[in-house]
């Protein structure tokens, strides 16, 4: 006998085996009960919540000759005939998205029904239609046949015309509660006689988010192979972390237990964790402890730390183990006063963000607005000269050397807390064969890269740096535009020299073009020019 996955030979067949979709299949059942039977309908929701399902079942529904309270009788030959019935046309407009698939369904529209009472169109993915085909299906949808049902089916309602819309009438399809998926595998499971943990029924359930096919689907690939299924079997499959891990991470920050954090993420370093469930999970547990009673962490640390979090997945494209830069961002977060480790590592330095904020604010200067070309927020002296320097010699070789070199010393230096902490956030955006400027998203990284400027220069042999953050970096290249445009010279300063002359203007034609230059400088994918 053919195998059938699990989602599939567990597809409801009627109303009453559709779960978590309550007031949808109400609203449905009345409709039947009452004959109101609409000429097109349009189900919206995450995946894997039931809208083919229902669709389906409805279909069957209002075509079954003996209806009960909304439910199709199962005995008529319409509803023991569904699966080969020609009256219940399925499309997936991922596939036929064109408008002459369109065209082919409006003429073949006016046929009526072979032996049931409505021809049902079920239009899966619908927002997949090309605009031409919106517009040839809207015009069938204006003034559809009688005997015509459409049900169109999407994930993506933004995307279909709210010209169709507005000859529909929409449900959305909810995400299905966990408890809800949770009966269900427990169900599934005593039918097909599997083995499962209840830790293993909260993580497929915890992974499937929301969606019972994606829960069938991880139930089904784990009982391929074994009818004995544990939570080590969903981590090595499918990279998992157990909640235990998590509890244990939220509360070595909250204690401020140092050894506690290292060990469990060095354990997922080397494992097959995937590091967006971890970071997801993180999220989870911390916006639950944001409202609870016993909350050691302030309400702003969970917040940044959530935010941080959030900015490794966004912005991670740097190829080490992410699981570095997650250990790197907790340990922002201890308090640097009550620190717990052992005393071989007594002398090892966490830098906390608090600390981190006081270093900057201590450090700061006053701003001096009035010369336009130099740095025009950060006001380190040899920022704003090693900024006029870079550029002097800036070349696009040197800006992809450096970039490079960059990602060596991280690579070399994992071990460095205190290195990493500074460099993980910030890339070369401007350089020459003897300055980097690098760019950063927070104030703070900035600040503390240029107070260690010697440290990490030693690492680079070397090399000057300067940081600013990405809004500087942004600002001050149109400046450097606006100055070649205007025919100044860069001309290198002395590191000593007071910065407060303006550029000198060159007196010669440039002959490059704008364009040229910053091509020169900049990679493709930062330059910006009106």
């Amino acid at each position: 006998m053919e195998y059938k996955v699990l989602y599939r030979k567990y597809r409801p067949d009627n109303f009453n085996n559709i779960v978590g979709q309550d007031y949808t299949i109400t609203i449905l059942k009345n409709a039947i009960i009452n004959k109101k039977i609409a000429h097109a309908y349009i189900f919206n929701g995450p995946r894997g919540t039931g809208k083919t399902s229902t669709a389906k079942v409805f279909a069957k529904t209002i075509n079954c000759e003996n209806p009960q309270n909304g439910e199709a009788c199962g005995k008529c030959n319409s509803c023991l005939n569904i699966k080969n019935n020609p009256d219940i046309i399925e499309i997936d407009a991922a596939s036929n998205n064109g408008v002459d698939e369109i065209r082919e369904l409006i003429n073949n529209i006016k046929i009526a029904p072979s032996y049931s009472k409505y021809k049902v169109y079920i239009i899966d993915e619908v927002h997949m239609m090309t605009q031409s085909a919106f517009n040839a299906l809207l015009l069938t949808l204006e003034e559809p046949p009688e005997h015509v049902v459409f049900i169109l089916a999407t994930t993506n309602i933004e995307s279909v015309p709210i010209t169709i819309l507005s000859r529909c009438q929409k449900f959305d399809f909810k995400k299905i509660s966990n408890e809800v998926i949770k009966d269900r595998i427990n169900y599934i499971c005593k039918e097909e006689k599997i083995n499962i943990t209840p830790e293993a029924v909260d993580e497929i359930t915890y992974l499937s988010e929301g969606g019972m096919r994606d829960a069938l689907s991880i139930l089904d690939q784990l009982s391929s192979d074994t009818n004995n299924i544990d939570i080590d079997l969903i981590i090595n499959n499918f990279g998992s972390v157990p909640n235990i891990v998590i509890d244990n991470i939220i509360s070595a920050v909250e204690d401020n237990d140092l050894n506690i954090i290292k060990d469990n993420i060095n354990k997922m370093k080397n494992s097959n964790v995937d590091y967006k469930v971890f970071i997801k999970k993180m999220i989870d547990k911390l916006s639950l402890k944001a409202f609870s009673n016993d909350n050691k962490i302030s309400l702003d640390k969970i917040k940044n730390l959530v935010f941080d979090l959030v900015k490794i997945i966004n912005n991670y494209n740097i190829n080490i183990n992410p699981f570095i830069l997650i250990e790197l961002t907790l340990l922002e977060y201890l308090d640097n006063e009550n620190i717990v480790t052992d005393k071989k590592e007594e002398n090892t330095k966490i830098i906390s963000r608090e600390i981190i904020l006081d270093e900057n604010k201590s450090q700061e200067k006053e701003k001096n607005e009035e010369n336009k070309t130099n740095i025009s927020k950060n006001n380190n002296e040899f920022v704003k000269i090693r900024m006029n320097n870079c550029f002097v010699n800036a070349k696009k070789e040197s800006l992809k050397f450096a970039k490079e070199n960059l990602k060596k010393i991280i690579e070399n230096n994992l071990d460095n807390t205190f290195l990493n902490s500074m460099l993980i956030d910030s890339s070369v955006v401007v350089a020459s064969d003897d300055i980097y400027i690098l760019s950063c998203k927070l104030d703070s990284t900035v600040n503390l890269i240029n107070l260690n400027k010697t440290m990490i220069e030693e690492k680079l042999n070397n090399v000057k740096i300067a940081a600013i953050t990405d809004d500087e970096w942004l600002s001050e290249k149109q400046i450097y535009i606006n100055n070649i445009k205007n025919g100044y010279n860069y001309e290198i300063k002395p590191e000593i020299e007071e910065n407060n002359k303006t550029i000198k203007k060159e007196e010669k034609i440039i002959e490059d073009s704008i364009e040229d230059i910053a091509e020169k400088i900049f990679s493709n994918d930062k330059i910006e020019i009106e």
